[in-house]
């Protein structure tokens, strides 16, 4: 991304620490506070200063509050570096899109687990195509129609059976 330009404005020093974290779903409430349990713990444990920044909502929503408010703080110059605890908790699809914006804001990016060795690039595959099919079948469908929700359902046993069947 050495072709981004820069703006002329140098960082200043006192610039934050953001800790980032987000959750699909109101039924993962349980894992956003342990995703805030683990940026805390990481950034206290290396004496950082940082602001919390969580969201609820899709890994494919562009529009979520919390997003938007990082990102303004990034191209505001007023971060200095984004911690999360996996790349996908940014965005599920364009995460390299923000961190091209990090790199050109000099907004250094860590990421606490890189890779998660359990979580078989299958199961990751699986999850991804389950959400494009939820988006993509409510915009064809609307939200609320239950041919939408039984096409869905028969979309989402045919995933997990396939992969279920390939171990």
């Amino acid at each position: 991304m050495k072709n981004i330009n820069k703006n002329i404005v140098f960082p200043s020093d006192n610039r934050k620490t953001i800790a980032y974290a987000r959750v699909s779903s109101s039924d993962q409430k349980d894992d956003l506070i342990r995703q805030v349990q683990v940026l805390e713990l990481y950034c206290s444990k290396l004496g950082l200063d940082y602001e919390v920044i969580t969201d609820l909502g899709s890994g494919m929503n562009y529009y979520k509050k919390g997003l938007t408010k990082l990102l303004n703080l990034i191209l505001r110059g007023q971060v200095k570096r984004l911690v999360l605890t996996h790349k996908d908790r940014l965005l599920r699809f364009g995460a390299e899109l923000g961190f091209s914006i990090c790199e050109a804001k000099e907004v250094e990016v860590i990421l606490i687990n890189k890779g998660d060795e359990n979580v078989r690039f299958e199961e990751e595959l699986v999850k991804d195509v389950l959400e494009i099919i939820t988006v993509f079948s409510a915009r064809l469908y609307g939200s609320r129609s239950k041919k939408n929700k039984k096409l869905l359902e028969q979309m989402q046993a045919v995933v997990e059976n396939n992969v279920s069947d390939n171990p």
